[in-house]
């Protein structure tokens, strides 16, 4: 009979106990910044056009479908290019794809934007987000390079047809 009582509470402990690490990790990056790293407005929302205001950027669209729009952008912070999706999963899974390319990702809530740290870094003070980095997977040139511009041009026309 005890069995039968303690089996739901001890059930309980251990969802609370698996849901504590995932509650900290929808916390992360929404409180302080980690020390010495400079804060970040809230994530910016809107369409492409309005992010690309928001940077100062006069975007030349290279994607204009329903579930993704994609534009370069060159402005002072460096060349970079700029996208916002129809959905979370669509969003994801086009930055899961694109990891395989490497770079830096500044993300925000249906959109990321793709360049050089340095450029990502600059889109941050002002569009907030999240900064992912990822190293390529694949080297396009034999005896592997420096990964430089080249293999970010490739990454460019990514999602396009």
């Amino acid at each position: 009979m005890r069995t039968e009582r303690t089996r739901p509470a001890l059930l309980t402990a251990a969802l609370a106990a698996l849901a504590l690490p995932i509650l900290g990790a929808c916390d992360a990056g929404g409180g302080a910044p980690a020390a010495g790293a400079p804060a970040s407005p809230s994530p910016a929302t809107g369409t492409l056009e309005q992010l690309a205001a928001k940077v100062d950027c006069e975007p030349n669209i290279q994607t204009d479908a329903e579930e993704i729009r994609q534009a370069n952008c060159t402005t002072g912070d460096g060349t970079y290019v700029l996208a916002t999706f129809a959905t979370d999963r669509g969003q994801r899974e086009w930055i899961n794809e694109a990891n395989d390319y490497g770079g830096s990702y500044l993300v925000g809530r249906k959109w990321v934007a793709v360049g050089d740290e340095k450029a990502v870094e600059a889109l941050r003070g002002r569009l907030g987000g999240a900064v992912e980095t990822a190293s390529p997977h694949h080297q396009e040139k034999p005896g592997g390079g420096s990964g430089g511009s080249e293999e970010h041009k490739g990454h460019q026309g990514h999602g396009t047809s």
